[in-house]
């Protein structure tokens, strides 16, 4: 059973993450040779002040 997780910030919609699940199972179904029902995708909204990117964080940057 693959689990994908996905961490990014938040401010997508639920359409895009609904695509997002469909290619990323449809990928792992292709590529890693899975199934649709035991592939899981799960979607992890970390907020900026939690994220950092070249020793700054995310929620400081222009």
């Amino acid at each position: 059973m693959p689990i994908v997780r996905v961490e990014m910030w938040p401010g997508r919609t639920q359409a895009q993450k609904a695509e997002l699940a469909r290619v990323i199972t449809e990928a792992m179904v292709t590529i890693a040779h899975t199934t649709p029902e035991s592939t899981i995708v799960i979607f992890d909204d970390v907020a900026k002040e939690n994220w950092a990117v070249s020793g700054a964080l995310a929620s400081q940057s222009p």
